[in-house]
């Protein structure tokens, strides 16, 4: 068992101490003991979990190095097992993370994690290598924000191919990458990423303050991260902002955000997150400014068709039929003349089971849960007509409302909405399009009161930020986007030279066109430069253009 010094207890040999391992972990069956055959004179053995180390490192680095360090190789003060130890730690063994284990905690913490553990008789001390791997999904396209044109590829559930994907689209030294272990349980490793002198120091410490302050068993996923660190608790708006693609998170680190990476998920974390930042697709920098703002301006018509269709319909056909034309209010009076509900009841069930339907097509294989989804749809809603359950009229609100709720990029939104959505329809039910009114000016009190790592949520339009507005509700070119968003806390707002003020340098710079040179006392019709001006103008130019001989004074 373990000394009242904390150390591993080899002094009794190995036989002693790897079934002190074995009892710890159960005599787990992944637990792997491979003795090592050396010309050392000393017995040693090597250990690992099955499946998380990666066994052609294994087998033809470490084993085939140990096995063929030859005694008159090793110095002749490597005679103690310590000092053998160490040999092997500087001399033999050419992995990249290698370090000594002094505890026990420290073994199984480091053997849990994929590393290999040499121990050698006689010692007090063992040999942690990193040869982590094991099998993986590879890198794929990602499936929850498909695109037309950009990049296909998304993270996947392995951490260094996930940072490594960051690392190719953003090539400079200040791109760091700070580690924790989170979770007492499954010591799960989160990486928080950053570009440095360009994200906000204040709030990257305010990012590493609230994950230190997390106290828990287990960390699966990156939303635990997420429920642990936003701003606001009972909200049903996303403050932080998740994807898989890796050219979203290095467009939001350029910006000075900062990324939250987590061991087994391949949804990334970015924060702050702002609410326009969710109607914004990877697609839209890729395609011209014109399409793209057409885009993004039916994104919001869909956001506005999901949560309010439904309720301005109860509303209008309940509380307000002097609103619509005679020809339409006489149509609707007639399809619903053998509806048995009001139109509550009527759009609810409609809704219900359209959402039952939707959550049925996303747990069922993929093979067939399009077919039954779309299938589904078209049956029960004709279905419905016909036996006098809901309307026509119902059914073309309900569909188009679904429909509107897919164009949204951004999944965890779109559910916010579909949540707000029945609330509405209750207040429309109740009072009317007075009960939407106030049921609406409640939703802003609390988008423009939530805050998402001390900025204002709905930053760009309340508070108003004229120079973000390049790229909120519309897209203008990108030679025309020369800062970076305000909401972001970056420390460097320059994000690429104004094309005017580079015209405007060239444009000085070019020789005369007949290719003389001017005097100075005629360059100006009116007054003479000040003197050096010209000078200074050289210098801040770096082009030598307009130097002329000084004249006396």
């Amino acid at each position: 068992m373990r000394s009242s010094t904390g150390k591993i207890p080899l002094q009794d040999g190995l036989k002693p101490a790897i079934e002190t391992i074995q009892q710890t972990l159960g005599s787990s069956q992944d637990f792997i003991v491979k003795p090592i055959e050396t010309a050392w004179n000393r017995e040693a053995v090597l250990m690992y979990m099955h499946g998380m180390v990666d066994r052609q490192i294994l087998q033809h680095s470490l084993v085939e190095l140990l096995e063929g360090v030859k005694p008159d190789e090793l110095p002749a003060e490597t005679r103690e097992a310590r000092q053998l130890l160490t040999h092997i730690q500087k001399k033999a063994l050419t992995a990249g993370d290698v370090k000594l284990d002094e505890t026990m905690d420290e073994l199984l913490a480091d053997l849990l994690c994929g590393y290999a553990i040499i121990m050698i008789e006689g010692c007090m001390e063992a040999l942690a290598i990193n040869v982590e791997g094991g099998e993986g999904r590879s890198v794929e396209e990602p499936t929850s924000q498909g695109v037309t044109r950009g990049p296909m590829e998304g993270f996947n559930e392995c951490l260094t191919t996930n940072l490594s994907l960051i690392r190719r689209r953003i090539k400079d030294p200040r791109l760091w990458a700070q580690g924790r272990k989170i979770g007492k349980m499954t010591q799960t490793n989160v990486v928080v990423v950053y570009i440095h002198e360009l994200a906000s120091q204040e709030m990257v410490d305010e990012v590493f303050r609230r994950l230190d302050k997390i106290d828990t068993d287990s960390i699966l996923e990156s939303g635990y991260i997420e429920e642990f660190i936003q701003d606001e608790r009972y909200t049903p708006f996303p403050t932080l902002y998740n994807t898989e693609r890796p050219d979203v998170i290095a467009a939001g680190l350029l910006e000075g955000k900062i990324a939250i990476l987590v061991d087994g998920t391949p949804f990334v974390l970015l924060a702050p997150a702002l609410f326009v930042q969710f109607f914004q697709s990877p697609e839209d920098y890729y395609q011209r400014a014109d399409i793209s703002t057409l885009l993004r301006l039916i994104r919001f018509l869909a956001f506005l068709i999901t949560m309010l269709a439904p309720s301005l319909y109860i509303a209008i056909t309940t509380f307000h039929q002097e609103m619509l034309p005679t020809s339409l209010l006489v149509s609707l009076a007639a399809q619903r003349e053998g509806v048995p509900f009001p139109a509550f009841v009527e759009a609810m069930l409609m809704e219900l089971t359209f959402e039952i339907l939707r959550e049925a097509a996303v747990r069922m294989p993929k093979t067939v849960g399009q077919a039954i989804s779309i299938v589904g749809t078209l049956v029960i809603g004709q279905a419905a007509v016909d036996a006098g359950f809901v309307s026509a009229a119902m059914v073309i609100i309900v569909a188009i409302t679904a429909v509107s709720s897919f164009v949204v990029p951004a999944v965890n939104l779109s559910i916010a909405i579909r949540m707000i959505r029945f609330l509405l329809m209750g207040l429309a039910a109740s009072f009317g399009l007075f009960g939407i009114m106030t049921g609406l000016i409640v939703l802003v009190l609390h988008l423009t009161g939530l805050r998402t790592f001390g900025v204002p949520y709905m930053t760009s339009i309340a508070p108003f930020v004229f120079e973000n507005q390049k790229d909120t509700l519309f897209r203008i070119p990108w030679r025309g986007m020369v800062l970076r968003p305000k909401q972001s806390g970056s420390q460097n707002m320059q994000r690429q030279t104004d094309p005017q003020q580079q015209k405007n340098i060239q444009s000085a710079a070019a020789p005369p066109a007949d290719g003389s040179q001017q005097p100075a006392s005629t360059a100006h019709s009116h007054s003479s430069p000040p003197a050096g001006s010209e000078k200074a103008a050289s210098k801040r130019d770096g082009t030598g253009a307009g130097k002329q001989e000084e004249e006396p004074s």
